[in-house]
């Protein structure tokens, strides 16, 4: 498990190293909670982050391949205190 100030996560992969804490702890937003996997992967130097539920976490291997440069430092953590009815504010 991995301890972040947004709670613990387990990290499921890390390609390249990719994980790195304090750019997680930077680019996390309180809507990825709802989120029980969420996958990172840096493009131009910034780390993007993507939630992924229950019903589509099968898709995350065509989300890297498609949506990722290629090659590129990526991980994949679980949320095992998602939960999927935190209020988004819009």
């Amino acid at each position: 498990m991995l301890e972040t100030t947004h709670g613990e996560f387990e990290l499921i992969k890390n390609n390249r190293d990719g994980f790195v804490l304090d750019d997680f702890n930077k680019r996390y937003l309180d809507v990825l909670g709802i989120y029980p996997f969420i996958v990172g992967d840096y493009a131009a130097g910034l780390l993007r982050l993507k939630g992924f539920s229950n019903d589509n976490y099968k898709q995350i291997p065509d989300y890297i391949v498609e949506s990722c440069a290629p090659g590129c430092a990526y991980f994949i953590l679980k949320n095992p205190n998602f939960n999927p009815h935190l209020n988004r504010k819009e």
